[in-house]
């Protein structure tokens, strides 16, 4: 038989953010999934291509984006706490370090990106290649706008619009991120090391 406390605790349980974005959020990963349903069947119908694009992408450059994406997300939850305990100026502080960290991911991808055209990997090079930029550039600009959206929480940190009893925007902004990274975390293994 549940307590008293128990009761009270379950009625004020809720889902972080707001419902609209739960459901951006479950359509993008649709469409993401549906990408990387492509990928692995192009990859099982023709392995030694895939294997052969692999060998052109740099592991530890992947490996070294994955860790600015993750440490950006760490540093959102972190400022959503803040936020929940009233310290919104701290929350702005975690989120601009969080845009900083994102900002290391972009640089890598960017260089990524340039490497690879100057060595005529471009989009048509192969289905390996294409479909490596589709998925990719595709996650890019969804980490734009997850860098755009860190921003504006961060100002509307610094601001006091946010705190504990007013942080849905927030949640919903921080739950957007951990989308990108939660992507970005498949996307790694199977675009860069599964074969």
């Amino acid at each position: 038989m549940s307590t008293l406390a128990e009761a009270a605790a379950l009625s004020t349980r809720r889902l972080p953010g707001d419902l609209a974005m739960w459901f951006f959020i479950l359509a993008e990963l649709t469409v993401f999934a549906l990408l990387i349903l492509a990928f692995a069947v192009a990859q099982a119908l023709n392995p030694p291509l895939f294997s052969e694009g692999r060998q052109m992408l740099d592991r530890s450059t992947g490996l070294a984006m994955t860790l600015s994406l993750l440490s950006a997300g760490l540093f959102a939850a972190l400022a959503q706490e803040q936020v929940r305990q009233d310290r919104p100026r701290q929350a702005s502080l975690l989120l601009w370090l969080a845009l900083l960290v994102a900002g290391g991911y972009v640089a890598l991808k960017l260089i990524e990106y340039s490497h690879l055209l100057a060595n005529g990997l471009g989009l048509e090079h192969n289905t390996f290649f294409t479909l490596y930029w589709i998925l990719t550039a595709f996650h890019f600009l969804h980490v734009l706008l997850g860098m755009v959206i860190l921003a504006w929480l961060a100002e509307g940190c610094r601001r006091r619009r946010y705190g504990s009893q007013q942080c849905s925007g927030l949640e919903s902004g921080v739950l957007y991120w951990h989308m990108v990274d939660l992507v970005w975390v498949l996307l790694f293994p199977v675009v860069y090391i599964l074969g």
